[in-house]
């Protein structure tokens, strides 16, 4: 399997290749010269397998350079109990008839993003001894890459990580699962401003390619391709457990409803669907900040100025440009890096529209349906949840269920991804419920922790650049 970039200026690389480069050289997405396919057939014997059966049995049609004993390794020492606290690593609970959460959120971070960060992590530190090499990670988060990043790699010898989020704009526990991490290969940046700022930053500073050679910069947001890769693998465990306690067979068609940000989650199930997984609808969900569920409603694609990005309860999807939603353009522009280029130059000089022509069309036969949710929808929702099942959700969870609701049918089994645990949302769960969400013990005074962060302005580039030179590994410690 060879890598390209969703801008074509960049020769077929590894897999290996493309973990260490993170975001193509020439500004574009890396992605798979093709799409592996699996039959009805192997569906079948892929059904009832562990999860790290199951992962190695996706990831390995994707990470075809890597010895498979050591791949196999990777997996394992990966998705253990005492990682993700569940021998199931992504369990499956019915909240009503037919209706399904999927928990992705029983690592160390209490969010979606450790099933992948942990792997890559792992994958990072393998790769970097097998070549005796060193890494700085430099990253962008709304609220839960950033600290499932930084517990992915923090202590690693051969990695020092670099974060920026945005100063004031999650909740406290966010904040505190980040900065409150002191080990010396972890650096936090704070900046005034909004997700889509720090995004910018990252992205003008891996412009600059010599710096960004000189320093082995790497990446961890899902711009990473490894991360979506380790996500396809839930989305074929949640179908094949949604389709087990709906008592229906391989091959029937499950819904899923996918709280939306930057649009890497929801990207892996596409894949995945287009890999021959049998999912009727992918239920887009966005909150306020809908530029996603306008495009697929209408075909227009006008991202949000910085200053009008709403600040919601549901602070990991207050994004406005979404960065993997490049990966999914290429497909509907029929895998033309020249119109992919052409869609990505307007959409960052205020937006394009495909209303009435047939990329449109494309668009509307991709799977995708999509909805909003608002704050209102989310107490509501957290509440409806609470009392038909006795579960707690956090608010991006809840903006996915209310829309997956919206287009759920009987007979068709609904998975919506849990993408956090309520704990790490005090206050909109006090104003839904009443109660007070219970903390792991290992988060109860998360809050009170000694932190450390750098504060910056979104226009600090030069400094950011600075910080990095200052503090960026040179060779092993």
């Amino acid at each position: 399997m060879k890598y390209i970039s969703t801008r074509g200026g960049i020769k077929p690389i590894s897999f290996s290749d493309s973990v260490m480069m993170g975001l193509a050289d020439d500004g574009g997405l890396i992605i798979p010269e093709k799409i592996p396919k699996v039959s009805l057939d192997q569906l079948r014997l892929l059904n009832g397998m562990n999860y790290q059966n199951l992962a190695f049995q996706i990831m390995c049609q994707y990470a075809d350079d890597i010895k498979f004993s050591d791949l196999e390794s990777l997996i394992q020492k990966t998705y253990t109990q005492e990682t993700f606290q569940n021998q199931s690593i992504t369990p499956l609970n019915e909240i009503d008839k037919n209706k399904y959460l999927l928990d992705l959120s029983q690592g160390p971070t209490l969010a979606f993003k450790d099933i992948a960060l942990q792997f890559l992590g792992n994958m990072f530190e393998y790769l970097l001894e097998k070549n005796n090499g060193v890494m700085n990670i430099l990253g962008a988060t709304s609220g839960d890459t950033g600290s499932a990043a930084i517990y992915g790699v923090r202590g690693k010898k051969r990695v020092n990580i670099f974060m920026l989020s945005p100063l004031d704009k999650m909740s406290p526990f966010q904040a505190a699962q980040m900065r409150s991490v002191l080990d010396p290969n972890v650096f936090n940046v704070a900046v005034k401003g909004v997700f889509d700022d720090c995004q910018d930053m990252v992205k003008e500073v891996n412009d600059d390619l010599e710096f960004k050679s000189r320093f082995n910069l790497g990446a961890v947001n899902s711009i990473n391709w490894a991360r979506v890769s380790a996500q396809i693998v839930y989305y074929f465990k949640g179908y094949f457990r949604a389709i087990t306690q709906s008592r229906k067979k391989v091959g029937d068609l499950v819904d899923f409803a996918v709280p939306t940000g930057n649009f890497g989650d929801i990207l892996a199930g596409y894949y995945a669907k287009e890999m021959g997984l049998p999912i009727r609808n992918l239920i887009l969900a966005t909150n306020e900040n809908d530029v996603l569920d306008q495009f697929f409603k209408t075909g227009v694609y006008r991202p949000k100025k910085t200053d009008e990005v709403i600040q919601t309860s549901s602070p990991s999807m207050d994004i406005s440009k979404a960065s993997n939603f490049e990966r999914f353009l290429y497909y509907i522009a029929g895998e033309d890096p020249k119109a992919v280029k052409s869609l990505m130059y307007l959409s960052n000089h205020g937006g394009f529209s495909l209303l009435g022509l047939p990329l449109f069309e494309r668009v509307k036969q991709s799977g995708f349906i999509s909805g909003k949710s608002t704050e209102r929808d989310r107490e509501e929702i957290i509440r409806y949840v609470h009392q038909k099942s006795g579960y707690m959700i956090d608010g991006h969870t809840a903006d996915g269920v209310k829309v997956g609701l919206q287009y759920s049918e009987e007979n068709v089994p609904l998975v919506c991804l849990e993408t956090a645990k309520a704990a790490k949302f005090r206050d909109l769960i006090q104003r839904a419920l009443g109660i007070e969400p219970t903390i792991p013990q290992r988060y109860q005074n998360i809050t009170s922790l000694p932190q450390r962060y750098e504060t910056m302005e979104k226009t600090d580039v030069s400094r950011l650049k600075s910080f990095i030179e200052e503090h960026a590994l040179k060779s092993v410690v």
